[in-house]
């Protein structure tokens, strides 16, 4: 063991500055788990504030925390029904554009819209949507419609959410399945030719095969979104007259721990979460090895 730590030090001290930021801020900020335990008031010490045991969880028998939940779930299905394939079809067509220059250039436009800031995002879809000149607005006036008040709209909110996710992170999303395409052996294409395959038939029976590993991955890894959807993303986008259908459960906890000072049933819900989340990792990635023999352990 000892001969190994030494043959692979100069890795380990590579990777070590990454374990320390991962224990600072990932594994020391565990011991707040027990606030969701605790009638912790701001300004009292975690450690002297009084057990109450599970008090916290009082919110299971709230009606709004149900609303807040089924809130969540119906933007996270929406989002992983749309956003998980999306890419992966991306993917593929830009694989089969035979331009080189064509293919960086979609690939850079693709790409941009990551680099956005969920801010900008809205400012965008504010000036884009909003009745006072909103471009959008202005094509519904022109075609002799009322303009619509999309940003304040109960119906219109999840389907901003989802296009506004589309298109910021769709193109980044492709960079792990272009890299898996150009893994796949060559000589497999041109035996495919020769056999009289198509490019339907090489992506279905080559492509796609090909890259099952990585997509099995990433869909392991993206299963506990469907716990927490963003609240970078909802909250720019949020207000008094969309707040029914866009009250998810880390804006819930948001208002509920910084702005209502109810810490301890803020790290209650956070830590249920968690614990969700987790446990919905741990069965994907045992269906995936079921399925495909694919898992991340």
């Amino acid at each position: 063991m000892y001969a190994k730590l030494y043959k692979y030090r100069y890795q380990y001290l590579m990777i070590l500055p990454g374990v320390v930021l991962l224990f600072l801020f990932s594994y020391i900020p565990m011991a707040g788990i027990q606030v969701a335990f605790r009638d912790f008031q701001i300004g009292t010490s975690i450690w002297n504030s009084p057990w109450i045991g599970m008090d916290n969880f009082a919110f299971l028998q709230e009606p709004q925390f149900w609303t807040v939940v089924k809130n969540t779930l119906y933007i996270s299905v929406l989002k992983f029904i749309f956003g998980f394939p999306a890419p992966i079809l991306l993917a593929l067509m830009i694989n089969e554009v035979m331009s080189s220059s064509f293919k960086r250039f979609v690939q850079s436009v693709s790409y941009l819209p990551h680099f956005f800031s969920w801010i900008v995002v809205a400012y965008i879809l504010q000036s884009f949507l909003t009745m006072d000149g909103g471009l959008v607005n202005q094509f519904v006036e022109k075609t002799g419609n009322e303009p619509i008040f999309f940003l304040g709209s109960t119906e219109w909110f999840r389907p901003m959410v989802i296009s506004s996710g589309l298109w910021k992170e769709t193109g980044w999303n492709t960079i792990l399945y272009l890299a898996a395409i150009t893994t796949i052996d060559p000589q497999l294409y041109e035996a495919a030719k020769v056999e009289g395959a198509g490019k339907m038939a090489q992506i279905r029976h080559i492509t796609l095969p090909g890259i099952l590993p990585t997509i099995s991955i990433v869909l392991i890894l993206s299963i506990p979104s469907l716990i927490t959807v963003g609240m970078d993303q909802i909250y720019p986008l949020m207000n008094s007259a969309n707040m029914e259908v866009a009250d998810v459960l880390d804006t819930y906890v948001l208002r509920s721990g910084l702005q209502q000072g109810y810490f301890g049933m803020a790290t209650a819900i956070g830590l249920l979460s968690s614990v969700l989340s987790l446990l919905l990792v741990l069965t994907t990635n045992q269906l995936s090895r079921k399925i495909n023999g694919e898992g991340l352990w």
